[in-house]
């Protein structure tokens, strides 16, 4: 079976990823013993992506997978966007995150506090081949954070039918995430295999 090394020691990501591509044997960065960090400095989902699995397939010489994912708020112009894990700085945490969003969205209607939840994936294959997969949940910013589960924002995204993804188990939240989306056009373009 081949190794593929996932760009992230996101320890969200890594569980979400190994789960759904289960027929897969995945390594974290921690797991293969690298220790660097790609900076995400592209203006775009897909430029963060493909950075992060481009060097880290040229110094592994293995596949890479990376993803870069953010939240989208119709309401704010599409803010946080790229910026979505640094928008308060290096320093912040995401319950400061989640709790900025909640309060810069105070007062706005249910049907103005449109968002999408995006993950753009980037394969990068040791020869430079590279394909990006993208998958889009569309919901809606909450107006108090809701559920115990999940990491990120899953507690402040309300799917269409009402809940958080924080309020799902892990099994109902990878049928339907953004990440599972993108991962599902990514093992369509491979045949399942690689």
């Amino acid at each position: 079976m081949e190794t593929i090394i996932l760009a992230t020691n996101n320890k969200g990501k890594v569980k979400e990823l190994k789960d759904i591509l289960n027929g897969y044997e995945i390594l974290s960065l921690k797991e293969s013993g690298i220790e660097i960090e790609v900076i995400e400095d592209k203006d775009t989902f897909e430029g963060n992506a493909i950075k992060k699995a481009s060097e880290i397939s040229k110094l592994t010489g293995k596949i890479c997978i990376a993803d870069d994912s953010g939240l989208c708020i119709d309401a704010l112009n599409g803010f946080p966007g790229v910026k979505t894990a640094r928008f308060l700085g290096e320093d912040a945490t995401q319950d400061q995150r989640n709790n900025y969003i909640i309060e810069k969205m105070k007062g706005i209607k249910k049907e103005n506090r449109t968002a999408q939840s995006v993950t753009c994936i980037a394969l990068v294959q040791p020869d430079g081949k590279q394909k990006t997969f993208t998958g889009i949940l569309k919901g809606y910013i909450s107006e108090a954070r809701r559920g115990q589960n999940g990491f990120g924002y899953d507690d402040i995204f309300e799917t269409e039918e009402g809940i958080t993804l924080a309020e799902m188990d892990q099994e109902e939240k990878n049928k339907i995430s953004n990440r599972r989306k993108a991962l599902d056009k990514l093992l369509n373009e491979l045949g399942g295999s690689l």
